[in-house]
This record gives C-alpha cells, sequence and structure tokens, in this order.
C-alpha cells in the first residue's frame, strides 16, 4: 500500500526544450517546418566539432561571438517580455519569445564566412553561394517560428536586426581587434599545448591542407 500511495504523486517532468518542436497533428507541412526549425542546432554542433578538430582561433572567435549572441538574446527577452503567440505548445524554452535568437544564430554565420581574408576567386564565390544558402535557411527558419506559433513576424524582424546589428559588430571586433593578436595567442604556451592555431594569413586552407598531407604522406 505505501509503494501505491508514493506512486500516485509521481514527479513533475519537463522536456529539454532546446530541441522539443510540437507541430500540429497530420500537418505534413509543420512537421517538415519543424524539422528545418531544427537546422541552427544542427549547424552549431558542426561548428563546436571544428573547433574540436581545427582548433582555429576565427572559428573559436565565431563560437564566442555566438555565447555573446545567446546573452543579448536572453537579455532582450527579460527586457520586453513579450508573450509567445498562444500557440498552445506543452512546452517552451521561456514564455517570452522577443526576439527570435534563431536569426541572430544565422546571420552570424554569414558573417563568418566572409570573415577571412585573401581568399581567391573560386573560394569567394563559393562563400557567396553558401551565404545565400544560409540566408535561404534563415527565412525558411523564420518562417516555421512563425507558423508553428513559437513567434510573431514582428519578434522574427526584431530577432533579424539584433542579429545584423551584433554580426557586424562582432565582424569587427573580430577582424579589427582580435586578428592581429592571434598570432601572439596562438604561441602562447596553452596555445601550444592545445594546438589551437592562426590560419587567418592563409588564402586557401583547403588546399594548404591537402598540399602538406600529400608532402608528409611521401
Amino acid at each position: 500500500m505505501a509503494s501505491e500511495e508514493q506512486c500516485s504523486a509521481p514527479p513533475r517532468w519537463r522536456s529539454i526544450s532546446l530541441t522539443h518542436v510540437e507541430y500540429p497533428a497530420g500537418d505534413l507541412t509543420g512537421q517538415v517546418l519543424a524539422c528545418m526549425s531544427l537546422l541552427p542546432i544542427a549547424i552549431l554542433i558542426g561548428f563546436v566539432t571544428l573547433i574540436v578538430f581545427k582548433r582555429e582561433l576565427h572559428t573559436i572567435s565565431f563560437f564566442g561571438g555566438l555565447i555573446m549572441n545567446e546573452g543579448l538574446n536572453w537579455l532582450l527577452k527579460h527586457i520586453l517580455q513579450e508573450p509567445r503567440p498562444c500557440g498552445g505548445h506543452s512546452s517552451v524554452t521561456t514564455e517570452y519569445g522577443m526576439p527570435s535568437n534563431f536569426l541572430i544564430f544565422i546571420y552570424n554565420i554569414i558573417l563568418k564566412m566572409h570573415q577571412t581574408n585573401n581568399a581567391r576567386c573560386v573560394e569567394l564565390l563559393w562563400r557567396h553561394i553558401l551565404s545565400i544558402v544560409l540566408l535561404a535557411v534563415a527565412l525558411s527558419v523564420s518562417y516555421s517560428r512563425v507558423y508553428l506559433l513559437y513567434h510573431t513576424w514582428s519578434q522574427v524582424i526584431y530577432g533579424g536586426v539584433a542579429g545584423m546589428v551584433m554580426g557586424v559588430v562582432w565582424f569587427f571586433i573580430t577582424q579589427e581587434l582580435l586578428t592581429p593578436l592571434f598570432p601572439k595567442i596562438a604561441a602562447w604556451p596553452i596555445s601550444e599545448f592545445f594546438l589551437v592555431r592562426d590560419t587567418s594569413l592563409i588564402p586557401n586552407i583547403l588546399w594548404f591542407e591537402y598540399t602538406v598531407t600529400r608532402s608528409e604522406a611521401r
């Protein structure tokens, strides 16, 4: 009897709403958009993987910008305190929806694509193509957040403006303030211990790694 009484009042469970996206039952479009709204998380995992395996200072600075974006987003949400749309969702990260942090994330990725210098024409072409693709992803994710009633259009627009402003500011900080310090940071003993490197002066890092690997293999 004692065990039955204990089970009669189960604990209150909560989901990790970072990846908890709901869509209307039977809505195929909503299901596709729900999957698309998780793309920024997949991109974030990709960049964390790059940090672990490449250990390049520009990528690390980019991740620092993402952390600052999240802090700015949390601060703006709790200052503005604008509620989310009445979508009837069972679980969301916060009750406030202004601004949408997905656009803040994507716009900083687009700026990262143009962060290094001395790039060749072909590489610049690929960067512009990837930037267009990422912009399309940003617009798709934005539409999915509105379609699934997680944000309003005004919240998405404000998130886009905040993302562009923060992206430009962090781009300037990285290019003008941090990049000149990267050679010194890469020479620190702790950087050498963790194999942290600076590739800002290498025009085509992919070709460089390819040629070095072939030379070492021979």
